[in-house]
């Protein structure tokens, strides 16, 4: 795995301006039809670290704004960080009805041992190439796991694509999805093992 360096062909600020948009989506959200009913459990071998109580437990997430709700998150808080640095917690945390592919903590680590280098490099303007990358984890929406195998354009602008079905999905064919259905209070969150790329 590397970060790659290039420009993507969408500027930072335009990142904002799609975010914007997904909060006039009208997309209902996930959670059984869009009629009141409860979420289902979340579900993954990573979810036995979430927290049973308190602003960190899922529960908790679900009364908070994504990025909010991750920061109380003990697998998330790698991402929260990045997402402070690239400028996007405020578009994130007030857009309607997203879907997040959150890279756990050990999902930077491992990006970031495998491509020192191209993570100093990006991070040299963590609100250009890093902000994209980010972006890239996102999609207008919330996906519930029974529509999530299939191909999903991200606010970034490229296309991700999930594969499985039940409780075992891959994200762009190596990520897997460790902790899913997590509910917060504008997003789903499918927390992934592996940094995805455009």
């Amino acid at each position: 795995m590397r970060y790659v360096t290039k420009r993507w062909a969408i500027a930072p600020a335009l990142i904002g301006v799609m975010l914007v948009a997904a909060a006039c989506s009208e997309d209902e959200p996930a959670d059984g039809g869009g009629m009141g009913a409860a979420p289902a459990a979340p579900f993954g071998a990573a979810c036995s670290d979430v927290p049973a109580e308190g602003d960190g437990s899922f529960e908790g997430m679900m009364t908070q704004p994504v990025v909010t709700a991750a920061a109380e998150n003990p697998l998330l808080t790698a991402l929260v960080t990045d997402l402070e640095l690239a400028g996007l917690t405020d578009s994130l945390n007030t857009a309607e009805n997203l879907t997040v592919f959150a890279p756990s903590n050990a999902a930077f680590e491992a990006a970031a041992a495998a491509d020192p280098e191209g993570m100093e490099a990006m991070m040299a303007d963590p609100t250009g190439d890093f902000a994209d990358l980010l972006a890239y984890h996102v999609v207008d929406g919330q996906i519930a796991p029974a529509d999530l195998a299939g191909e999903h354009e991200s606010l970034q602008g490229g296309t991700l694509t999930v594969e499985g079905s039940g409780e075992e999905f891959t994200v762009n064919g190596t990520a897997m999805v460790v902790c899913g259905d997590v509910h917060t209070d504008n997003a789903t969150v499918y927390i992934i093992d592996e940094v995805l790329h455009p």
